[in-house]
């Protein structure tokens, strides 16, 4: 089997590539630098190109690859941002549409729990989306469009919903790479929301062992969220942190008011995906 995976060298991607090498696969590692920032456990092939300026050979020039693993996103974290639709999503579709018609046979694209909207509780695949935000409208547009594609012209189509993650490498804006950066900088105090809010999360280890698992099935599954399926609040969370770490802090709840883009309590439902996983 032949895999790319596109957004190589971004936090994700570099997980995701260190799963793969355990894999019977070959691997293409898609970056716009041309380069990964970690050695890996055995040699992968590495194509440079910027997928928002892809030719009509992308297909060719990755290889003809049986499955993509579609990462690359640009214009994150500004959720509110209007590059999601007016320049992110024509040009994403673009190179996936080129992709499938060129012979692409199995497709996964990350999408967002932003998709879901302002709903609380447990959000399963069968809700309607109902983005209230561009990234979340943009990647629910992505899909949309995908699934007309897939009408004209057919191939397998996993959109796998991330909710929340932590872990080595993540972006400096992160909860998580903030609470160590300020732990290391010996910082007596933390600075967060009341971490009342209820929230989905997972090792990226663990994430990208599942978007690696789904991929390899080479099946048609459509929306599937990648999540826990447990909520916990933002406080006990960053706790656990300081307690598995060992790490020295105050934390200044309080200080950073509330995210207006989503609602204080909501989780991902991870059935699907746990009766996905049984089957196989």
């Amino acid at each position: 089997m032949k895999i790319a995976v596109t957004g190589a060298g971004g936090f994700i991607g570099q997980h995701v590539l260190t799963e793969l090498v355990g894999q019977e696969a070959e691997i293409i590692a898609v970056t716009r630098s041309g380069a990964l920032p970690a050695k890996l456990s055995r040699d992968i092939k590495i194509v440079k190109m910027d997928v928002s300026r892809s030719t009509p050979n992308c297909f060719e020039e990755l290889g003809c690859p049986e499955v993509l693993i579609h990462l690359a996103w640009d214009g994150l974290p500004n959720y509110k941002s209007l590059h999601h639709f007016e320049t992110e999503l024509p040009k994403q579709y673009q190179f996936l549409k080129s992709m499938v018609e060129s012979g692409l046979s199995s497709l996964l694209v990350t999408g967002t729990c932003f998709e879901y909207g302002m709903r609380s509780g447990s959000l399963s695949e069968e809700m309607l989306a109902n983005p209230n935000n561009p990234y979340g409208y943009a990647k629910n547009a992505l899909r949309q469009q995908l699934e007309f594609l897939k009408m004209v012209t057919p191939f397998n189509l996993v959109w796998a919903r991330l909710f929340y993650m932590y872990g080595p490498g993540q972006s400096s804006t992160s909860l998580y790479s903030q609470l160590k950066e300020a732990v290391v900088r010996g910082d007596k105090v933390f600075n967060m929301s009341g971490g009342e809010q209820l929230r989905d999360y997972l090792p990226v280890e663990k994430i990208s062992h599942q978007i690696v698992q789904l991929a390899m099935m080479q099946k048609d599954i459509g929306v599937i969220n990648i999540c826990s399926g447990e909520p916990i609040s933002v406080r006990k969370l960053v706790e656990r942190w300081l307690q598995e770490n060992c790490w020295k802090i105050e934390l200044n709840l309080g200080h950073y008011p509330y995210p207006d883009y989503e609602p204080m309590e909501f989780w991902g439902d991870s059935s699907r995906f746990d009766s996905i996983n049984k089957q196989e």
